[in-house]
């Protein structure tokens, strides 16, 4: 049905354009309405819309075109009419080109979002990444002080026994030289005794 009625529409665009040209040619006012009309056609930015319009301006230029006795009235309503089409039909053009900047900006709305969603998670990455590098390095400081503190210990208990070894054999040596020095002291008595 809707279709039925486009080309009817169309159909009925195409007659007065015919008929208004006829009667352009006898009328340098009808014959500028008729190009202004004919240049909105022929744009192909603005020639998709306001068809309804372009068929009312067609139709008051064909009746100022056919109009007898005072015509300034058909001619102000033929300009009204064209204007208005001119008018309604930029409209359109433009509010189309609103809607398709306002498809491209949700559409570069939607890819920033993404963009700034991949930053994201690259930036968590990397600082995940920072992260276990952080973790791997204080576990091997951790081991390395660790292992540190038990050669310290090792070293302590080493050291520990080697003075009580040392301090053992100190006191051993003390012990013989005491134990020597008592046996001196018994020789000489027993050798000034013999005298």
């Amino acid at each position: 049905m809707k279709t039925l009625s486009s080309w009817m529409l169309l159909a009925l665009l195409c007659v007065p354009v015919c008929t208004s040209v006829a009667h352009a040619a006898d009328d340098p006012a009808a014959q500028r309405l008729s190009q202004r009309l004919q240049a909105l056609d022929a744009d192909p930015v603005q020639s998709g819309f306001a068809n309804y319009e372009r068929l009312q301006a067609r139709q008051a230029v064909d009746a100022y075109a056919n109009a007898r006795g005072d015509r300034a009235q058909p001619l102000q309503v033929a300009e009204w009419r064209v204007e208005t089409a001119e008018t309604a039909a930029r409209t359109e053009a433009v509010r189309r080109e609103i809607a398709e900047l306002e498809r491209e900006r949700s559409d570069l709305l939607v890819e920033a979002s993404r963009q700034e969603a991949a930053r994201a998670r690259q930036e968590a990455e990397r600082m995940r990444v920072q992260a276990q590098i952080q973790a791997e390095e204080a576990a091997r400081l951790r081991m390395a002080a660790e292992s540190e503190y038990s050669a310290r210990q090792e070293t302590e208990i080493v050291l520990d026994g080697v003075a009580s070894d040392q301090a053992a054999k100190l006191r051993a040596a003390r012990a013989r030289e005491a134990e020597l020095a008592r046996r001196e002291a018994e020789l000489m008595r027993a050798a000034e005794d013999d005298d």
